[in-house]
């Protein structure tokens, strides 16, 4: 099913050569999110365009990953990740040069196109470069290059912001592009997988679902929950998710085999993973404004502030993959989401516009360990069932359910907020910040619950089976005439 073009090279290349544009991306992610209160001034932008200013990107992402996957199964999954660096670093100077909210919204947008062929193949494509009984390892270490960018986020982006300008986050994606492109060229094979017809309902269906439910969540303060704006939005987007199911039942070649959900470590593991994005980054995006909004902080001390959090993934994600393969993904992985919904419920209970910053260290430190034996568990677990012809499909469908969990917890998070009466203000922000923080929580206590479902001992790749044979047969009648 799949093939590769390219000589073996050494295991620590590959993995810088995967690694490094995801680290970009995930650099990104929390980047804007620590400079949200320098933009909002700047550019004279709303409490609603800021969501935007995260959410246009989460949302093209989301749409776009399965799509890209497919596409890289195609005509080459490195063809499309150096096309997705390539968008994603030209986008990022359209992000750069913006003068108005609008224009940060759409340069964003694009940005989500690039990034939808880089995260979900980048996955692919290191775990085809490496043999499978160091896979685990290897996602180990790339689990912890993604903890550096969540690490590095709120620092480089407060460093940059404070000394420079909040464009200067967005020009630093430049060089990095420039890099990756080459060593992704001499380091990963161009491989190959099933040669589908994309599946451009799905792509629509799925996108615009998702948009209209964002959308009127978003909306839904401002417009009235019972208006016609608002209550459009949501049933629209929730017809058009349940037609997408429909359709992908049918389909030729759907952008989303529901024959991968009968394995139920990879339902439980994508449940895990848009409950763990909903509920953090949403609390991330409330929590980061806090710091700077209400505690005067600049945004670089916001960003040292937030360290004992951000740092912690990225000494705990490669330990983690390392132990998947002896404790397995179930423990690891109801341990983090166990110590993340007590680190937010912490919070929420002591959060106070004079709370002093050493009451936040250890919630910070619980919420950073427990990322960090989520993050790399989590992606051994959606792989560890698959056969590798669908690799790219289970990892992409992880990552789009990821983003979507970002997309809608930024979303929800910030509407019972505003719904609270929270504005951007030192006297007006707490109050309505708690009960968001603590819907953060409730959303992490679900990811727990879901992966106790998680078959024990899911650390090691299976071997190749009748069953995969099996996947691989009915892959191929999947893909349509080329």
């Amino acid at each position: 099913m799949s093939t590769t073009t390219a000589r073996r090279v050494p295991l620590w290349l590959a993995i810088v050569a995967a690694s490094l544009p995801m680290f970009m991306a995930t650099l990104d992610n929390l980047v804007i999110t620590n400079a949200l209160p320098v933009m909002r001034v700047d550019l004279d932008a709303s409490i609603e365009e800021l969501q935007w200013f995260v959410n246009a990107f989460t949302l093209s992402f989301a749409a776009l990953i399965l799509a890209a996957a497919a596409l890289g199964d195609r005509i080459g999954r490195r063809t499309v990740f150096l096309a997705g660096i390539g968008v994603f670093t030209a986008a990022s100077a359209l992000v750069a040069l913006s003068t108005e909210p609008w224009m940060v919204i759409a340069a964003r947008a694009v940005q989500g196109v690039g990034a939808a062929g880089i995260m979900p193949l980048s996955l692919t494509l290191l775990a085809g470069s490496v043999p499978a009984r160091l896979r685990p390892a290897a996602i180990g270490i790339w689990g912890g290059v993604a903890g550096l960018g969540v690490a590095l986020g709120p620092l480089i982006g407060g460093a940059v912001v404070e000394g420079w300008n909040w464009q200067a986050i967005f020009w630093l994606n430049v060089p990095i592009g420039v890099i990756a492109i080459p060593l992704a060229l001499a380091a990963l094979p161009n491989s190959l997988g099933a040669r589908l017809r994309i599946d451009v309902p799905g792509v629509l269906l799925a996108g615009l679902g998702v948009l209209g439910l964002v959308f009127g969540i978003v909306r839904g303060n401002d417009a009235g929950w019972d208006s016609a704006e608002v209550l459009g939005s949501l049933i629209a987007g929730a017809v058009l998710l349940v037609a997408f199911v429909g359709w992908e039942q049918r389909a030729a070649a759907p952008l989303l085999p529901l024959r991968l959900f009968r394995d139920r470590g990879f339902s439980a593991a994508n449940v895990v993973g848009l409950a763990f994005s909903f509920g953090m980054f949403g609390a991330v995006f409330i929590l980061i404004q806090f710091l700077q909004v209400v505690q005067g902080a600049t945004p670089l001390e916001a960003g040292v502030q937030t360290m004992p959090w951000t740092l912690a993934p990225m000494v705990v994600a490669p330990l983690a993959g390392a132990l998947a393969s002896r404790v397995g993904t179930r423990a690891l992985m109801v341990t983090g989401l166990a110590l993340q919904t007590v680190a937010l419920v912490w919070i929420a209970l002591t959060m106070a516009p004079d709370v002093a910053y050493g009451t936040l260290v250890a919630p910070f430190i619980f919420a950073g360990v427990g990322m960090g034996l989520v993050f790399a568990p989590m992606s051994t677990a959606v792989l560890a069932g698959m056969p590798e012809a669908d690799h790219a499909k289970a990892s992409g469908t992880n990552s789009t359910l990821r983003e979507v969990g970002v997309a809608l917890g930024i979303a929800a998070l910030t509407a019972v907020f505003t719904g609270a009466g929270g504005e951007l203000t030192p006297t007006g922000y707490v109050d309505a910040a708690v009960p968001a923080v603590l819907v953060g929580a409730g959303a992490l206590a679900v990811g727990l619950v879901a992966a106790l479902f998680l078959p024990a001992g899911r650390g090691t790749p299976r071997r190749e089976t009748a069953a995969d044979a099996d996947a691989a047969r009915e892959a191929e009648l999947e893909a349509s005439v080329v």
